[in-house]
């Protein structure tokens, strides 16, 4: 566990991508994962019940030159394990089980925002409605996931 005064490895990749600086011990020893860098995911808003973050179209196109359906389920599958991975708590993960979205909408550019919000936070298993949404607040997809919550194996020696 770190402390709040020493940075860790993926401090400056926590800043980058809006994680709140209260969740840098929990993300500080694994950062927040190579593909939501890539994908150019940036946090607003992080909680169990509801978290937000932003995504550019722009480099997560198909060939037809508008966002790829596989974006907008990567967001979806970002903050809904984000936000049952802070539920779960210390000494918990959270595993992602099951993940649906239907795409209402195309978009070739901007910003795609998507807000996460709970279902059930439950002892062993979260499920949260991801809503994907543009810069006018059309809706562009609706996802749903569902995560089981199970402890941490003990770290041997």
């Amino acid at each position: 566990m770190m402390d709040n005064f020493t940075p860790g490895p993926f401090t400056e990749e926590l800043v980058t991508a809006g994680i709140p600086a209260h969740l840098h011990d929990w993300l500080g020893g694994m950062g927040i994962g190579a593909l939501v860098v890539k994908m150019g995911i940036h946090f607003l808003e992080m909680s169990p019940e509801r978290t937000v973050a932003t995504m550019p179209v722009e480099g997560n196109t198909q060939v037809a030159g508008i966002l790829h359906g596989g974006a907008h389920v990567v967001l979806a599958e970002t903050l809904g394990s984000f936000a049952a991975g802070m539920h779960a708590g210390a000494g918990r993960h959270a595993l992602g089980i099951e993940v649906s979205a239907t795409h209402h909408r195309a978009i070739a550019a901007g910003t795609v925002t998507g807000t996460c919000t709970a279902i059930h936070l439950g002892r062993t298993l979260t499920t949260h409605e991801i809503v994907m949404t543009d810069e006018k607040g059309r809706r562009l997809s609706t996802a749903r996931i569902t995560n089981m919550l199970r402890d941490n194996e003990p770290s041997e020696a």
